[in-house]
This record gives C-alpha cells, structure tokens and sequence, in this order.
C-alpha cells in the first residue's frame, strides 16, 4: 500500500478545508490544536499504509480527507468533556468509593462555591489583622462536636494516620494487635505506612484474639503508642477476643510515656446504631474512654469532603501542627469549607440534609415510590422490557460497617433478546452516567441512592435506550 502514500492530502489544504474553518468557529478548538490533530491522524494513516493494516476498501485523497475530519470531529467533542464528571449511582452504595464516596449536602456545596469565587480568611486573623493559621479556621467546631481539647484537619485518613505516626512515633515502637493490622483500598496497610514513618511496629496477639496481657508484656521504656485500628472493612467472627479502647487508656496510665492512639477509619459523628444500623463507635464517645488522640476519614460516614481529621489532647495536636509534614498535608480552602458546612449542620441539628446520613436512614417507603415512579413511566413504551420491583439490599460502602446491610427496593431489568451486560454498557458508557449492578442476569436499580431529579434523568435515559 506504499503507492498511496502520495494520496495523503497536506496539511495546508486540509486547514483550508471548510470542515476545518467549521472546527475553529463552532466547536471553539484552538487553530493549533486542530492543526496538530490533522497531523497526528495523517500520521496514523501513513502507518496503516506501510504496515498494510489500512481496512478501507476505498483508497483515495477525497476518502483520506473524510476519515481525517471524522475521526478530528469527534476529538473536538471530547476536547469539551471533562474527565471528571457526574455519575448517577444506582448501585444502593451509599459510600462508593469508586464514584466519589460522599456527596456533599448543599450547604457544603454553598460554601465551596462562595470560598472558592472570592478572597477568603484561609490564613488571615479578621479580628486581629494579622496573619493567621489555617489550622485555626474550622478546630472550634470540631472540638464542639467532639468534645476534644484540639483538632487538626489533612488530606485524608492515610495522611493522618502517617503524621501521627511520625510526629508522635518516630524511632520509637507502637504495639498493635495481629488482629488489626488492616490493609485497606489501594494496598494501604498499617504495617506499610509504620515502617515509612520509622516507628518500630511491635505485633502482639493473634490473627483472632489479642489479650490485655499481650500488651502489658510488651511495654517497654521505649513504647511510645498503643494503637487501637478500628477494623472498619472486615469483621472477625466466631473464637475472637480483643481489648477495648478503655482497657487500653487504663493500662497507658500505668505508663507516663506511653499514649493511646486510635484510627478509627471510618469515624462517625452520628449514632447510627440508635436505627439498628451497625456497631460503628461515635468519635465523641472514643475520646470520652480516655484515648490520647484519635483519626478518622472526612468523605465517609461523616458525609464531607476528603479529609483526615485528628482529633485530642491540645498538647499532642500542637506538636503535629509544628510538624513540617503538616504542611505538606494541609487542605486547601474548598475542603476547609465543604468540611466546616458539614460540621455545623451536626452542631445545628440539620444531620438530616446531608446526603450520606439522609440515603442511610430513608424510609422503604420513599425508596419503593421513586421505584414505582420509574416502572409507571415505562410501562406504556416497553417493547419487550421486564421491569419488576422487588425487595433487596443496600450496602454501605466504602470500608464501612462491614457485613451490614439496609434493606431497599430495587427494579430488576430484563429483556428476552437484549443481554444484560449489553444494557449496563449502555447505562455506563451514556449521557448521563449510570452505574448499576448486575446479578442473575438482570440489571438492578436500586434506588435509594438515586435523588428525585436522577429519577427523571433515568427515564428520559431508558426511553432513549428503548
């Protein structure tokens, strides 16, 4: 196919092209940018054809020049796309950690857009009119709502969980039980980030049962922390023993040198255990036991931004916040705001507006309506769908509450001639994004997670589809 090479049109024809002045003014593309499509795609051509792996029949400058545009039209629609885009989530995870994990109640959003579209206080003292800390900004409401001496926010629960580590443990040994030394998502394990950290990991106990004994034992002069983790995405059943975080703060007492550190992962604000839903400790009621200083994640259970808030004695929190890590790990300004917005709406009482608490506790009732709202507006336009509403079950998602499930209603879809793994491709690779589950060869919509107004999108969606 060498001999056509000399078919290949030439760039300067190809920019005066009236498809490629089309490209400038209607789809808004840089002249640059279209220039160095044209030229990467003539490229492609003039490999096919030394290769021989050009699959066109036809082979000419006019069947060229039609391919270039094709195939640089549609690289100016995804010149416009965003990466990063919205998805409805319609698989009844709350926490999905692969879609964002928590969404962000309006008043979040609110105070994002206000702090992000102007000047802010980020580190500015208004009453004094001096320099201030971004530390200072949000402390107050997290030792409200915690109940603790101090706070300090980074960028996630790993960045925390490594900070105390090696600002409170460096060179030094930290007792953990076998049992719960976790490995979390992307093959983050306590053990990993202790040796990066250079604290000495001192193992006690066994896989399934870690006596007080088992700590005392190891307790030296050079034990700097016993560290509680809260084993947020797995449980332990069956011939199990372990030691609660009030053992563990009456045996540190024994020992001047010696603190008590809890990560508690997941970290919630609300006692979700008063619906039923799970065993998962309240930060404020961990801190009461006595522990030092505890961690928690900012975008789970909590329901805001992504963040690691560090959370106990005033002396501790002021030592980490000297540290040079700490500004390494600081947040910016939107997760300063997002996290303040969602602190306050617990010290408000308005738990119920933020989306993670409101999908956990809402009622069947709602869920079977949005459910039945779906299949009433596709009935009348089928064309051979089977769309039935049955009882299933929500989890929560994102290495929390493991093991518990929330009882939804879901709409299983089918079609005799349709595959099902062919319709969630369509959902998944459609405008809007829609991700949903697949099982018995049926796709499945649960909407507890899915709001009103993804409601309406859905169908339209489905319709298209149909």
């Amino acid at each position: 196919m060498k001999q056509y090479l000399r078919e290949l049109p030439a760039i300067y024809t190809l920019q005066n092209n009236v498809q490629f002045l089309a490209l400038l003014e209607e789809q808004q593309v840089p002249f640059n940018k279209v220039t160095e499509w044209l030229q990467e795609e003539i490229d492609h051509i003039r490999e096919a054809l030394l290769n021989n792996s050009w699959k066109e029949e036809q082979i000419s400058k006019q069947v060229f020049t039609e391919y270039i545009f094709q195939r640089v039209e549609q690289r100016a629609i995804d010149f416009h796309q965003y990466f990063v885009k919205r998805v409805i989530n319609a698989t009844g995870t709350i926490l999905h950690t692969n879609l964002g994990r928590a969404r962000l109640s309006e008043q979040a959003i609110n105070q994002v857009i206000q702090v992000a579209m102007n000047y802010s206080n980020l580190e500015y003292n208004i009453e004094k009119g001096v320099r201030g800390s971004r530390h200072d900004i949000i402390e107050s409401i997290l030792m409200e709502v915690t109940g603790a001496e101090a706070a300090m926010v980074v960028n996630n629960n790993a960045a925390a969980v490594y900070l105390i580590l090696r600002g409170l443990a460096k060179g030094k040994e930290v007792i953990v039980s076998r049992g719960e030394l976790v490995e979390i998502g992307g093959s983050f394990r306590v053990s990993s980030i202790m040796e990066e950290s250079e604290a000495k990991l001192v193992e006690v106990g066994t896989t399934n049962k870690t006596h007080l004994f088992d700590y005392e034992r190891a307790i030296n002069e050079d034990t700097s922390l016993l560290m509680k983790v809260h084993t947020s995405n797995f449980k332990t059943i069956g011939f199990t023993a372990s030691v609660s975080t009030k053992e563990l703060t009456e045996l540190s007492t024994q020992h001047d040198h010696v603190l008590v550190y809890e990560d508690l992962g997941s970290g919630a604000l609300y006692d979700f255990q008063h619906h039923g839903i799970g065993d998962e400790p309240v930060v404020a009621k961990v801190l009461n036991s006595g522990v030092d200083i505890v961690s928690f994640s900012g975008d789970k259970l909590l329901g805001g931004p992504q963040a690691g808030i560090i959370v106990g004695k005033k002396e501790l929190i002021n030592k980490l916040k000297k540290h040079q890590l700490a500004r390494v790990l600081r947040v910016d300004k939107m997760t300063l705001a997002a996290l303040e917005a969602t602190v306050k709406s617990y010290i408000q009482g308005n738990q119920e507006t933020i989306p993670t608490l409101r999908d956990l506790l809402l009622p069947l009732s709602i869920i079977k309506e949005k459910a039945d709202q779906f299949i009433c507006e596709l009935r009348e336009v089928n064309h051979g769908w089977k769309f039935e509403v049955r009882e299933d079950h929500s989890q929560i998602g994102g290495g929390t509450m493991p093991g518990v499930e929330i009882s939804t209603f879901i709409v299983a879809i089918s079609h005799p001639d349709i595959h099902s793994q062919h319709l969630v491709d369509l959902l998944r690779l459609g405008e809007p994004v829609i991700v949903a589950r697949l099982k018995d060869d049926k796709v499945l919509i649960d909407f507890r997670t899915v709001t009103d107004e993804e409601v309406i999108m859905m169908i339209k969606r489905f319709r298209e589809i149909i």
